[in-house]
């Protein structure tokens, strides 16, 4: 049995403590409740989108890694249907690197368009890559989009099509940071080796004084009673598969 000491800030961040002295390390994880599924069907794919700008700098830190690094620290993040994921694991001497870092992207990010059409172009190519280029690469595409009809599960995390990426503006993104990346809707875990006290202390000391935000969060329709049998011909597939390398050749224009 794992124990863990779990409270909450007054701004709403959750916060996790589990004590492990067996290691010299401490693990920082931010945990926020969006994915792909609190997108809009328009706009698809900003959930992953913001897997990469929470790296390209906040108020008061232009560049994230470099810290991290510098603190002997690996970090690195992850995104599905139902929450994006950030992780910092490094020395336990080295643990308020971590906590100043997190706090402050969730503060508020440097919305700005130059990092936005960096990050724009390297989701674009990885759709390219892993959706478009490979063999059976579009598979998430069909099957979701076969076993949801309502649902936005129905589409991958990546997103419908390249295109709601690069149409993607500063307002679009900085409205969606407003709508879900918020203490109230996060989850701070800390594991490792730390000092309960000293660690409520840094936690209160970074992450206290973030503002107290509400959430915007959008209704997400419910899925029908699936009662019958779904299938996709092959002429359908080729069809998709037709679609998909036309976006391919548009986006190489």
């Amino acid at each position: 049995m794992i124990k863990f000491d779990r409270y909450q800030l007054s701004n709403g961040l959750t916060v996790i403590l589990h004590q492990d002295m067996s290691t010299p390390l401490v693990a920082v994880n931010v945990l926020y409740k969006v994915g792909s599924k609190n997108e809009d069907p328009n706009k698809t794919g900003f959930a992953h989108l913001f897997e990469h700008l929470m790296f390209g700098g906040s108020a008061n830190v232009p560049d994230y890694d470099t810290p991290i690094q510098d603190a002997g620290g690996e970090n690195n993040a992850f995104t599905n249907s139902d929450l994006t994921n950030f992780y910092n694991i490094m020395p336990k001497e080295n643990l308020e690197t971590a906590l100043w870092l997190e706090s402050d992207r969730m503060l508020q990010l440097d919305f700005n368009q130059t990092s936005l059409d960096i990050q724009k172009k390297v989701v674009v190519e990885e759709f390219n890559e892993t959706c478009i280029n490979q063999p059976y690469g579009d598979l998430w595409h069909e099957l979701s989009d076969l076993s949801y009809k309502v649902h936005p599960y129905r589409w991958p995390t990546i997103g419908i099509k390249p295109a709601h990426i690069e149409n993607a503006s500063l307002n679009d993104v900085e409205s969606f940071f407003n709508d879900y990346y918020q203490a109230s809707n996060a989850v701070l875990v800390l594991a490792g080796n730390f000092e309960t006290g000293r660690a409520k202390s840094l936690v209160e000391k970074w992450f206290g004084s973030i503002p107290s935000k509400s959430t915007n969060k959008k209704t997400i329709p419910l899925e029908p009673v699936q009662n019958e049998n779904r299938k996709k011909s092959k002429e359908l597939m080729n069809k998709t598969k037709r679609r998909f390398k036309e976006k391919r050749r548009s986006c190489l224009l």
